[in-house]
């Protein structure tokens, strides 16, 4: 019997990206294959020229249907098979492969926003819930709007095969976080986009939309990130301490490029309050949520870990905050190690410069000596 396969994709809509996907039924025995859609209706092509490809690159069970039904993440390409231009997965792909050595590994904490009826979900018609405080890992009562669509994801997210590590209500009433990861590059993109799918089609059920804007209410109110944990193989052996240190000083140097990259809002969100530090300014720390990235307490004691980029946005893409911060951190580890063999190499080649001098010495003084001896023999002759 045919199944069903949902394929979904990143759209152009600007100044963020959204989610779109369609329903293919698939004859039994037969994977997912490339398939196609309108770009000029996701504002990803123009009308006279509208083909766009959909190639899958990670499928798992669909949990909202049935047993052999799949959900297909794909990434856009033109008709050419080139990478479109909204297609950042595939930079993310070739910074992969480049540092593949480094074994880079992500978990991203992403929060969210529930509303219904133009307000965060649980507000009242007119005014506002009680000030921050009580809602974070809350529990109980009318204070927790939202917890049965937080469960509904959960399970969905664990039938699909997701790597879903956690949930939690956050500092706003009506916003939530889930964490997703330990995976690499390209996975933890692939996953997160697709744990954010199922939100997103669950929420409907319940007559909920789901914001990830960065600053979901103005004033008072805390925004919404998508914290970005990092680590590499060197971070996490024993005495990795110094290659965290040198990956905190690594994204020290590239401020703007970073900013600039995660997510429409950044300025609104990152104001020096509510758990952030200023987008403006670069510093970290250990347990300190008030810098720009976080070297937990636990990884202070061990000396060794990951470290935490608390700057990225909600709306973030997480092909992009994990491209940046590999080439960031592992191309300044990688350019160090460099530097560092370039002195042994200088010396080797000294070594050899020294050996041919002392073999080219050592011949001339055989050549004179048997010069000598044969004009000493021509002598003796006469």
């Amino acid at each position: 019997m045919p199944y069903q396969a949902e394929y979904i994709w990143i759209d152009g809509t600007e100044p963020t990206h959204e989610l779109r996907s369609k329903t293919r039924i698939v004859a039994d025995g037969k994977k997912p294959d490339i398939w196609g859609f309108d770009g000029s209706s996701t504002n990803q092509a123009t009308g006279h020229f509208s083909d766009c490809v959909l190639r899958p690159v990670f499928t798992c069970p669909d949990p909202l249907r049935g047993p052999k039904d799949l959900l297909v993440m794909c990434e856009v390409l033109n008709p050419d098979m080139t990478p479109h231009a909204t297609n950042n997965r595939a930079a993310a792909l070739a910074a992969a492969t480049t540092y593949a050595s480094f074994e880079p590994k992500f978990g991203i904490e992403q929060e969210y926003t529930l509303f219904q009826d133009g307000r965060p979900y649980g507000w009242p018609e007119v005014g506002f819930p009680a000030p921050q405080g009580p809602y974070y890992c809350g529990v109980g009562g009318s204070k927790m709007p939202g917890r049965e669509i937080v469960e509904a994801h959960t399970l969905a997210c664990l039938r699909a095969g997701l790597g879903i590590e956690g949930t939690n209500a956050e500092v706003m009433m009506g916003q939530w976080e889930f964490q997703v990861g330990v995976l690499g590059t390209v996975e933890i993109g692939d996953q997160l986009w697709t744990a954010r799918w199922l939100l997103k089609r669950i929420a409907e059920e319940f007559g909920v939309d789901v914001s990830f804007d960065a600053k979901p209410v103005k004033g008072d109110w805390n925004g919404a990130g998508a914290h970005t944990n990092f680590s590499t193989k060197q971070m996490r052996a024993n005495g990795g301490w110094d290659a965290i240190i040198a990956g905190c000083e690594a994204l020290g140097t590239r401020v703007k490029e970073h900013i600039t990259n995660y997510g429409v809002g950044v300025e609104e969100r990152l104001t020096g309050a509510h758990e952030t530090a200023h987008w403006s300014k670069f510093s970290y720390g250990i347990s300190d949520r008030g810098s720009s990235v976080r070297i937990p307490g636990g990884v202070a004691r061990d000396k060794k870990g990951y470290l935490e980029d608390r700057r990225p946005n909600a709306n973030v893409d997480p092909y992009v905050v994990a491209r940046l911060m590999v080439e960031t951190i592992c191309g300044a580890a990688s350019a160090a190690a460099g530097a560092r063999r370039a002195p042994a190499k200088k010396v080797a080649a000294k070594k050899v410069a020294t050996k041919a001098t002392a073999t080219k010495v050592a011949t001339k003084a055989t050549a004179t000596k048997v010069a000598t001896k044969a004009t000493a023999t021509k002598g003796t002759r006469r």
